[in-house]
């Protein structure tokens, strides 16, 4: 005799981290509370405190499984004696078929790992780089001539290739997807980065005249921003580093969340007009592809401000804000689209967004990693990246 008592899933556990990850990739980490995940996945809170202490364990479990599956991956692929383009394949192809399995994992581990206590941190971190560390062995046995630095960030830049599935909705066929990412990660790996090169300049030179009080503010939130993070800094934190009390940073600005959408909107800002004057100067749109990359990566490499506006996500914008920001993105992005479906009319247009949110996000995680961003070449080696996975 069958009763209607009901039984407590076997991987509950896997159940409720599945569910915080979809979570905290839509709303980010301060965003959600423990309530909103057991309510995702059907429990009470306190049935949710029997697998996890709190929601920074939730967070760490699923970033840590992550990282196994990376590990499973790669001891997998590279369990050969000798590195050869089979074991290259099968190393980038068994990565990017994890990274389309769990597209919510690839965001948090990008964006959220600083809520992670630091003793998690540590642990990410040591096993990350130890993966790292694999990769760049395996392409320096390919490439003899790159040095371990080069190699690294050409290791990076890939990672970057299948983390870039987390930044959009935009899918086709399983197989055709992870196809496509691992034959982008495959021409990231084969890049011959330029030597030298000039730090690009400044977006905003300085010039005659002291800036307005808004100005300095805006500039010093920024980049305190950019340093430490939105909830790590206070507004009397913004005001000391413009040289005035706390209190009266609000005669300017009624609260943190306001500087943010200020200084997104006016990376959006910059990005439009460079956009205008590239398309007025191109006469193609292979050429025009080329300039955006250019433009890009000054808008990013000399403000702080674009970086700044990648992480709205955890901040308590307005709605209405919130999505006018979303617009402007998704507007941007669509005319890099645009341009790379009429430059290469053979491919879906499902497909080119797929390609250029992985060119965007190379540029945005390496200009963001503090291992990678004092290389002095970096603006010359992200162009160089942008414009091979673009095909131009």
């Amino acid at each position: 005799m069958t009763t209607s008592r009901s039984r407590r899933p076997s991987d509950r556990k896997n159940q409720l981290a599945a569910c915080a990850a979809e979570l905290f990739r839509a709303r980010g980490y301060h965003g959600v509370g423990i309530n909103d995940i057991a309510a995702a996945a059907g429990v009470t809170g306190p049935a949710l405190y029997r697998h996890f202490a709190d929601k920074q364990a939730v967070l760490a479990y699923v970033l840590l499984s992550g990282v196994r599956d990376m590990e499973t991956e790669t001891t997998r692929a590279l369990s050969a004696l000798k590195a050869d383009d089979e074991q290259v394949e099968r190393l980038l192809t068994g990565i990017a078929s994890a990274s389309v399995e769990r597209r919510d994992v690839a965001a948090l581990w990008r964006w959220e790992g600083r809520h992670l206590s630091p003793r998690d941190q540590r642990e990410i971190g040591r096993r990350s780089s130890a993966i790292l560390t694999s990769w760049a062995k395996v392409l320096m046995e390919r490439r003899p001539e790159l040095a371990a630095a080069d190699a690294e960030l050409l290791c990076w830049a890939a990672l970057s290739v299948f983390g870039s599935v987390s930044v959009h909705h935009t899918t086709v066929a399983k197989r055709r997807f992870v196809q496509l990412l691992a034959g982008l990660a495959q021409r990231v790996l084969q890049v011959d980065l330029p030597s030298g090169g000039e730090p690009e300049p400044s977006v905003a030179a300085p010039g005659l005249g002291t800036p307005s009080r808004r100005e300095q503010l805006l500039t010093c939130a920024a980049e305190l921003f950019r340093r430490n993070g939105f909830h790590d800094v206070s507004m009397e934190d913004i005001g000391a580093a413009a040289g005035i009390a706390g209190p009266s940073v609000y005669r300017h600005f009624p609260s943190k969340a306001s500087l943010v959408q200020a200084i997104a909107r006016r990376a959006a800002d910059r990005l439009a007009l460079a956009t205008e004057e590239v398309l007025r100067g191109s006469s193609n749109e292979r050429a025009a592809l080329g300039g955006l990359v250019d433009s890009y990566v000054r808008v990013l490499t000399g403000s702080p401000e674009l970086i700044v506006s990648f992480s709205i996500d955890g901040v308590n914008l307005a709605e209405q804000d919130r999505v006018e920001l979303l617009r402007v993105q998704r507007d941007y992005v669509a005319q890099w689209v645009s341009l790379l479906c009429a430059a290469q009319p053979e491919l879906p247009a499902r497909e080119a967004k797929i390609i250029v949110h992985a060119a965007l996000t190379i540029a945005n995680d390496l200009a963001r990693t503090r291992r990678l961003n004092a290389r002095p070449s970096l603006p010359a080696e992200l162009k160089a990246l942008m414009k091979t996975v673009l095909g131009v």
